[in-house]
C-alpha cells in the first residue's frame, strides 16, 4: 500500500540544511520514493502553521520508506538535516475505497 511522508522543517542552521538539500537527490533517486511537493511558503488555510518548509514525498509501501530512510547514503546526509532543521515526520498510508 502507498505510504505518504509528510515533513515539517524549522530552520535552525540554514548552511546545514543547504548542504542536505544540496545531496538529497542523489540519494532519493536511487530509491522508489516520489517527491510530491517541497514547499518553503505553503498558503496556511486554517490555523497556524510555525513551519519553514513542507515536504510530501510519496513510496510504493512501508518497506520502500524504510529502506530509503535507513540506507547508510541517507544516514550520512540526514546528519546535515538534523542539523540545519527541527522536523516533525509523519508516514501514513494511503486511502483505499472500501476499508
Amino acid at each position: 500500500m502507498t505510504v505518504y511522508a509528510i515533513a515539517q522543517l524549522k530552520m535552525t542552521d540554514r548552511a546545514a540544511y543547504d548542504r542536505y538539500q544540496a545531496k538529497f537527490f542523489d540519494v532519493f533517486r536511487k530509491f522508489s520514493g516520489r517527491l510530491l511537493a517541497a514547499d518553503e511558503q505553503p498558503t496556511v488555510v486554517e490555523g497556524a502553521w510555525p513551519c519553514d518548509k513542507l515536504v510530501l514525498m510519496s513510496f510504493p509501501d512501508e518497506a520502500a520508506f524504510n529502506a530509503w530512510a535507513d540506507s547508510p547514503e541517507y544516514l550520512e546526509i540526514s546528519r546535515d538535516r538534523k542539523a540545519g532543521a527541527q522536523a516533525t515526520v509523519l508516514l501514513v498510508e494511503g486511502f483505499t475505497p472500501g476499508r
